[in-house]
């Protein structure tokens, strides 16, 4: 059997035998970090064997760990990532050094433990984190960056312990788990605040600052918010990159800084990873000439996936992973400035969240095209399109992504606009594979 044919048989068990959030949603979510401290005392306490930085929050932590990550290694260190979900490749989950963790590493991990798992009963995040913070301990990553997967006090991540915290912004999302207030999902979010460590909060909110300064209080640890202290103003954006000039108390600090990522929510983004750099703890430091580089060279060095990607070119194709209500009125705003003949829109999304959320923010005039990303939790296409009429939006439903977004290019002149997003797990049916 080839490495690649094992790597399948791997990936089959670690789907079909465990429960995974990805595919059946909150069902698979457990309610204590009990199953992840048996894994990781089995393991010989892995995430205690490097140092960390622990990226939580509602949008954009994904692209703030990506960001980190690039500084971090432009400036000579030895960078783990971890992030969730994957796209295309489980293994775009574990990185060091933009690197994929091998598919021999995940046959034998998953080999090698197969009786703890028997034992312990965990969930596929439970295993998926354990794997990653053995890869870190055994590649002796100088720092990893680990992003929370959902929440933050009871996610499995926030069993370590980190140099620095970073809660990016708090929106509605994941309401049925993390509560039906922006306190109470706030609250959950700061469960990653740790006795005596430095935590960093992306956006300043009247209804959230109140529960991150108690916690942070309650911890003893410092806190700053990076939208009193960084303004990233967006300058121009080409193919490749935007250009921000970065404002630190009103005083102009960086002028043309390349960000090799777009999407209307990236200055916050950049303002959150900014004051993280700020506030690094030693031995960490970032030069600001690591830091141009990195955030330039972003894509390239960390293989950020999904985020305002370009697909294809006359027509125009973007994909980008926005998928609750804050994030989507940001992406919609951002799009319809955007110059085409006609606007067309590929969209599914999942069956444990009211689309009208989504929906209301989408624009009348586009063309749509519904479908079911292709995933037991997916939504189906004719429950969406009906929903959608109800917001006045009008379109055909589609038996898949891949023939919703064929229908699309059929449609669409060289001067019109495509865009596929609604889910991450539309997005990943569409993005185009990374070969290693």
């Amino acid at each position: 059997m080839t490495e690649r044919e094992q790597y399948r048989q791997t990936l089959d068990y670690l789907y079909s035998q465990l429960p995974m959030y990805q595919r059946i949603g909150p069902a698979a979510f457990k309610k204590d970090l009990s199953n992840i401290i048996a894994l990781c005392e089995a393991l010989g306490q892995p995430h205690e064997r490097f140092p960390s930085i622990h990226v939580a929050g509602t949008n954009g932590k994904g692209s703030v760990t990506h960001m980190l990550g690039a500084a971090l290694q432009a400036a000579g260190y030895r960078v783990g990532l971890y992030t969730s979900p994957h796209y295309r490749d489980f293994r775009e989950r574990i990185k060091v050094d933009g690197r994929y963790v091998s598919r021999k590493y995940v046959i034998e991990f998953v080999s090698r433990h197969r009786q703890l798992f028997e034992s312990v009963q965990p969930s596929f995040f439970e295993i998926t984190v354990a794997m990653a913070f053995d890869y870190f301990a055994r590649q002796g990553v100088d720092a990893a960056v680990i992003e929370v997967g959902l929440g933050g006090r009871l996610d499995s991540t926030n069993i370590i312990r980190p140099r620095l915290s970073v809660i990016t912004n708090i929106s509605f999302d994941h309401m049925a788990l993390l509560g039906d207030t922006l306190p109470l999902i706030a609250g959950e979010k700061a469960g990653i605040i740790k006795e005596g460590v430095p935590v960093v909060i992306g956006e300043t909110h009247p209804e959230t600052a109140p529960v991150f300064l108690e916690k942070a209080r309650q911890s003893d640890a410092r806190i700053v918010f990076a939208d009193q202290h960084f303004l990233a103003e967006r300058r121009q954006a080409s193919a490749m990159h935007t250009t921000y000039d970065v404002y630190r108390d009103g005083v102009l600090y960086l002028e043309s800084l390349q960000l090799n990522a777009h999407g209307p929510y990236q200055a916050r983004n950049l303002q959150s990873v900014l004051q993280a750099l700020e506030w690094l703890p030693a031995p960490w430091e970032v030069p600001e000439e690591a830091l141009v580089r990195g955030l330039a060279g972003l894509r390239k060095l960390t293989r950020l996936l999904g985020r305002w990607q370009v697909l294809g070119e006359k027509p125009l194709i973007l994909c980008d992973s926005a998928h609750n209500e804050a994030g989507m009125e940001l992406a919609m705003g951002e799009l319809v400035q955007m110059p085409c003949r006609r606007l067309h829109i590929v969209v599914g999304t999942v069956n444990d969240k009211d689309p009208t959320y989504l929906l209301r923010h989408m624009p009348g005039h586009a063309v749509y095209y519904f479908a079911r990303p292709d995933i037991p939790r997916g939504l189906d296409a004719d429950v969406l399109m009906r929903k959608a009429a109800e917001q006045g939006l009008s379109g055909k439903a589609y038996s898949s992504v891949a023939n919703a977004l064929r229908a699309a290019r059929r449609k669409a002149t060289p001067e019109d606009l495509i865009y596929v997003g609604g889910s991450i797990f539309v997005v990943a049916e569409v993005v185009p594979a990374v070969r290693d």
